[in-house]
């Protein structure tokens, strides 16, 4: 396909930026810069580049991941599974549209389709037991990476490297097939590491695409930098706690199908949450990580009492989890209120909450119910809602220690390409990262006993 490289001197558009933004309070200027020409802001128009293209790009290797799945399984929903992820795709080719132009929003859309059918031709071929078939889907992958890179480097007039790109999208075809590969040997948990290392990865390649564009149309981004201390804290936000959705209602599937990936899957989701309770506790002591703990753990709990009682087809044991659920909401809110200093109020945080449980458990009832439209619909609503809180809480936090999120802009953005490491960003944020981190945990202990209970 030739890319017609002059649609790429277009007018940036808004149209890319989702509206994040409005779902920060305002604490003060968090979209500008503070003294002695310091960026401080979470909601700069840089910011909301990079978490419209965080948010998508992460959704896309979880619903990737959990598409191939549900083909190897042959499962109902596989349909369903897949139009989630065709509709992800549309999503991120919109937002290239609104940046470079319709005609190559369609021609990215044609390549990067042209991946998820080699993996559906990958799983099929694996499904089938044909080598032959296996081989020719790897070819096609490879000949997609040398494309789709291509298509970057011309789109960011050479800010990503072609080659670097190229090492990046091999990065994530291995860690899908990866994922795919140990599933559908039976090896679960290296599945699951493999499925958050994807999502890992995407984040990182949409903070380098994000830095290429901004560098790219600086007046559209009012000469802002989306590779600040303060929005690394958004983003990084960002991308656990919509993992953390994706993995609660994934865990939540495996559970009411009596999977035998329910432990891995379950793993998984606690792991999203491991880093966060030591990180409580090396700032506030053991008896506040203790505090914390005992309240997030609480409501996987219910989660759990909720998927059994379903199982079991007890109306009154749902009814007593919703209950719990609901004096969890009470209480997780009153911490984060008190946490950041009433910067984020009880009653917001009560209404943010009461929506994540009752998009999980939309999702969980519909799947159930074999509404399986409905079931990926509130998913999909699920991950996207949890952007919020991670506007919310990183827009609370630099107000509430200012003086740890100052950066001097760069004289030039930085050249990079589709790698990189979590560690390379400079992220001196390490002990406030605990108090976000609270609304993205799980409970080993209760989702253990769930799946020991129900073998």
């Amino acid at each position: 396909m030739k890319l017609k490289k002059s649609m790429f001197v277009v007018p940036m558009s808004l149209m890319l930026l989702m509206p994040t933004a409005a779902l920060a309070e305002d604490h003060g200027d968090h979209s500008g810069k503070a003294e002695s020409g310091m960026e401080m802001g979470t909601a700069t128009p840089a910011a909301e580049l990079r978490i419209t293209l965080d948010t998508a790009l992460t959704e896309h290797a979880f619903l990737a991941i959990e598409a191939m799945r549900k083909g190897v399984d042959g499962a109902e929903d596989f349909d369903q599974a897949a139009a989630a992820l065709t509709a992800n795709s549309d999503d991120i080719a919109a937002a290239v549209s609104s940046v470079y132009g319709e005609e190559n929003g369609a021609a990215f859309l044609e390549i990067w389709n042209s991946h998820i059918g080699y993996f559906v031709d990958y799983v099929t071929a694996t499904a089938e037991g044909n080598q032959e078939g296996i081989d020719q889907a790897l070819a096609e992958l490879e000949e997609y990476k040398k494309e789709q890179a291509a298509f970057f480097a011309t789109a960011t007039e050479d800010r990503l490297p072609a080659d670097a790109l190229e090492e990046g999208l091999q990065m994530h075809i291995d860690q899908l097939l990866m994922a795919f590969d140990a599933y559908a040997e039976g090896d679960f948990e290296t599945a699951y590491t493999n499925e958050r290392e994807a999502i890992h990865h995407m984040s990182m390649f949409a903070e380098q695409l994000s830095v290429a564009i901004a560098d790219q149309f600086p007046d559209q981004f009012e000469n802002t930098n989306p590779d600040t201390p303060a929005i690394d804290l958004r983003a990084q936000l960002n991308y656990v706690f919509t993992e953390h959705a994706g993995l609660a209602a994934m865990a939540m599937q495996d559970g009411a199908d009596g999977a035998e990936s329910f432990d891995q899957a379950a793993g998984a989701l606690t792991a999203n949450a491991d880093d966060l309770s030591a990180a409580v506790a090396s700032v506030y002591g053991e008896d506040a990580g203790d505090q914390f703990s005992e309240i997030w753990n609480s409501h996987i709990g219910y989660f759990v009492d909720y998927v059994v009682a379903t199982g079991e087809g007890d109306t009154e044991g749902q009814e007593a989890a919703k209950a719990e659920l609901d004096g969890y909401i009470v209480e997780q809110a009153a911490f984060l209120e008190t946490a950041t200093e009433e910067r984020l109020s009880a009653e917001d945080l009560e209404a943010g909450l009461t929506a994540h449980v009752e998009q999980l458990l939309t999702a969980f009832d519909s799947y159930v119910a074999g509404d399986y439209e409905t079931a990926y619909s509130s998913i999909r609503e699920a991950w996207a809602h949890m952007t919020m809180p991670a506007a919310g809480l990183s827009a609370a936090i630099t107000d509430q220690f200012p003086e740890q999120f100052g950066h001097e802009m760069p004289e030039e953005m930085p050249n990079t390409g589709m790698g990189g490491s979590a560690d390379e960003n400079g992220f001196p944020i390490g002990y406030l990262i605990a108090l976000l981190f609270v609304m993205l945990g799980g409970s080993a202990i209760a989702v253990r006993k769930f799946a020991s209970d129900n073998k």
